[in-house]
């Protein structure tokens, strides 16, 4: 039964970490938005300010409604905006979100950083023995 305790500890940590207006659901949608490689790239297109979407969709070998698709649902996840000027839709890229990944992740960064440290603690005082060579 610890074990179960220890993921309902994890639970009640993840929901009152997690920054207001946020929920379990939202962060299902950044993590299914991040999921895909066209718009990992598409958001690192964004980094460098905002663009319009026959500019971003330019690098891709898919079509424009395609591209669209992907951008709908980095916009569903809150990741990025769109403003529209006639028929020029511009996106810009909103990071705010990404806050809520990352306290997600606080823990795991957390345990990864103390297991590394008891490896090299462990390493430091058990040094590798030389094997003597084959003949």
């Amino acid at each position: 039964m610890p074990h179960g305790r220890n993921i309902l500890n994890h639970l009640v940590y993840y929901c009152s970490a997690m920054p207001p207006g946020s929920s379990p659901v939202s962060l299902d949608r950044l993590f299914h938005a991040l999921s895909d490689a066209t718009r990992r790239r598409l958001l690192t297109q964004l980094t460098l300010g905002p663009a319009k979407v026959t500019d971003l969709a330019r690098p891709f070998r898919m079509s424009l409604p395609a591209v669209s698709k992907h951008l709908r649902i980095l916009e569903d996840a809150g990741l990025v905006s769109r403003a529209v000027d006639g028929r020029v839709h511009r996106m810009r890229l909103t990071g705010e979100p990404l806050h809520a990944v990352e306290i997600w992740l606080d823990p795991f960064r957390s345990y990864w950083d103390q297991t590394l440290r008891s490896l090299g603690d462990d390493l430091a005082a058990h040094p590798p023995r030389r094997r003597p060579p084959r003949h």
